[in-house]
């Protein structure tokens, strides 16, 4: 999440083609850090967003309009007096810097012509919108920085704005290549480290791009490169700067799947197997980025209170699990008491009394054994002693072995349940999703003296269609696994699964056609990436037609069983695939 000089230019750029010359219309507050204006240019209405929060500071043009105060705090009140009605005359950006300028032409209560300057520093905690003068004197802010918090710049009223240069960073855009090898070589460090660290605006993300574009290995030590490897790296170093001054940029979202992961200006090249998609603007970029990154974090919170019973749960049966497996292992030595047991009944007759061993030949393995006697008892109740043993170890085994079965079958549908919880993307999905641990145990159900109503799955799986237009369809939890391949499946449809471990049940729709090699391999990447295994390099996915699929009776939601099934190993890998709804 790169918010880096290179972004701001991009921003700048975008933000001076739209708005340059364009009249103030409305300013307000929708938070203690974030301001909106409404801007008019070209007969088009802009709506203009500057957060100075210090988790998520954000500049960009949108079409939401966000709270309107009742009551307009005083920073908000302040800009309205002078800004209202006023004419932008430029944005711009102080070198590579996380900076915007406005330059703002407005009227006094005079008539006079007179401009004031709006500065947006988008630094993290530092990030602040500083109203000033021409000249530099700050009118006010929306953050009030004292000494007592910076001991580098105050931020008040009547003191002087400056940009703080603490980091001893240079301009990327002017630097020359001489300057640029110096720098690098200043002292030693891991190449990728040295140009975000040296350089203005140049964020961790760009660096890892340089480094990928001029192959070097970004952890390589400054001190190791040769001089034309640096000569190759100013290069690509200039011609991106170059991009940047010509107002060349590709905006862009890196995804993994559907999960945003990262967005720039410049193409990221150095992202293998995920997909990059274009946009016409950074602000278009920056509002569904983080839209869609907010999206997936608040499904990820809301789902925290599952996620907390399903591993709690998870752990205990593992723990319970491994005992019983342990306690399963100890009932392998049932037979050796049967034999000792039988040993004594056939060989113990002319045992002397107090006999503390029997030694003997294993009729059933021809080999001499010798079996430990207890002296106190007699060769009947040595005997009766073993056979008692065994007896009860056997009783033990036979048990276990259900138990441990019945326990294997629910830490797999827990795990199961986890996966369920990745895949989920909706409020809906969580629904259905608690549904499933209310039914079988793990959640309470809520009861209240009003008449309970008829749940119904409002979930819904999700709808691919594949490079030959057939339909696909992905279960996101157990129980729209069920629903989709007992209930939407027919018989000759064909059915995914990847094998051996918690996934989706994925349905191809095949009309009774035979469907293409590409339609199975995209059928097959969906449940190689809609399973545990999404992170491998490749899966075995299980693949049969649906009338071969059977649900033992009482099995929990989503078990099934096949046999004579096909198999194929595929990258989980979504891309190209058409996803209609999810």
């Amino acid at each position: 999440m790169a918010l880096d000089g290179l972004v701001i230019a991009n921003l700048t750029y975008d933000l001076e083609t739209a708005l340059s010359g364009g009249r103030i219309q409305k300013i307000y507050q929708p938070e203690n850090d974030a301001l909106v204006l409404t801007i008019k240019n070209n007969r088009k209405n802009y709506r203009l967003l500057l957060s100075a929060n210090a988790s998520l500071p954000l500049v960009y043009l949108t079409e939401e309009a966000g709270n309107n105060p009742l009551t307009a705090p005083g920073f908000c009140m302040l800009l309205r007096k002078h800004l209202n009605g006023g004419k932008i005359l430029s944005v711009t950006q102080p070198g590579m810097e996380r900076i915007l300028i406005f330059d703002i032409e407005h009227l006094n209560e005079m008539g006079d012509l007179c401009r004031k300057r709006l500065v947006i520093e988008l630094m993290g905690k530092h990030s602040n919108i500083i109203f000033c003068q021409p000249d530099g004197t700050i009118i006010d802010s929306i953050k009030h920085i004292s000494a007592s918090v910076s001991s580098v710049r105050e931020v008040l009223p009547g003191r002087s704005y400056f940009i703080p240069n603490t980091m001893d960073k240079v301009d990327p855009s002017s630097v020359s290549r001489e300057d640029f090898i110096s720098r690098m070589q200043a002292s030693p460090s891991p190449v990728s480290k040295a140009i975000y660290t040296r350089f203005t605006g140049i964020s961790p993300v760009v660096a890892e791009e340089l480094c990928y574009r001029a192959s070097l290995d970004s952890r390589q030590d400054t001190g190791s490169l040769s001089e034309n490897e640096y000569l190759h790296l100013y290069r690509i170093f200039s011609q991106m700067m170059e991009d940047v001054k010509n107002h060349v940029f590709s905006p862009n979202i890196v995804y993994d799947g559907k999960q945003p992961v990262e967005f720039s200006c410049i193409p990221l090249t150095s992202y293998h197997g995920m997909t990059t998609v274009s946009f016409d603007s950074m602000s278009e970029v920056l509002r569904t980025y983080y839209a869609e990154k907010n999206a997936a974090t608040r499904i990820r919170q809301k789902s925290s209170d599952l996620r907390h019973i399903v591993t709690t749960a998870l752990d205990r049966t593992r723990k319970k699990y491994d005992l019983q497996i342990k306690q399963l292992k100890d009932t392998q030595k049932r037979e050796k008491y049967k034999v000792y047991g039988e040993m004594i009944n056939t060989y113990g007759y002319d045992l002397p009394d107090g006999a503390k061993v029997l030694n003997c030949t294993n009729y059933y393995t021809g080999k001499e054994m010798a079996v430990p006697l207890d002296p106190t008892l007699s060769p009947r109740e040595n005997s009766l002693k073993y056979f008692e043993r065994y007896g009860k170890l056997k009783r033990t085994y036979e048990a276990l072995t259900t138990l441990t079965e019945e326990t294997r079958q629910e830490m797999e549908h827990l795990d199961s349940i986890a996966t369920s919880l990745n895949i989920a993307v909706s409020e809906a999905d969580l629904a259905a999703i608690r549904e499933e641990l209310v039914r079988s145990g793990y959640v309470k159900k809520h009861t209240s003296g009003k008449k309970p109503q008829k749940s119904r799955m409002v979930s819904q799986p999700f709808h691919y269609i594949s490079s030959d237009g057939y339909d696909i369809y992905v279960g996101k939890n157990n129980l729209q696994n069920d629903e989709l391949t007992f209930k939407v499946a027919s018989g000759n449809d064909w059915w995914f699964h990847a094998k051996g471990i918690p996934g989706s049940h994925v349905i191809v729709k095949s009309g009774n056609d035979d469907l293409p090699d590409r339609t199975f391999e995209e059928a097959a990447r969906l449940a190689a990436y809609y399973s545990k295994g999404r992170d491998s390099e490749k899966l075995e996915v299980d693949y049969i037609q649906k009338k071969f699929i059977k649900k033992p009776a009482a099995a929990r939601p989503g078990f099934v069983i096949y046999h004579t099934n096909y198999s194929m190993m595929i990258a989980p890998d979504v891309s190209g695939i058409t996803l209609v709804s999810s």
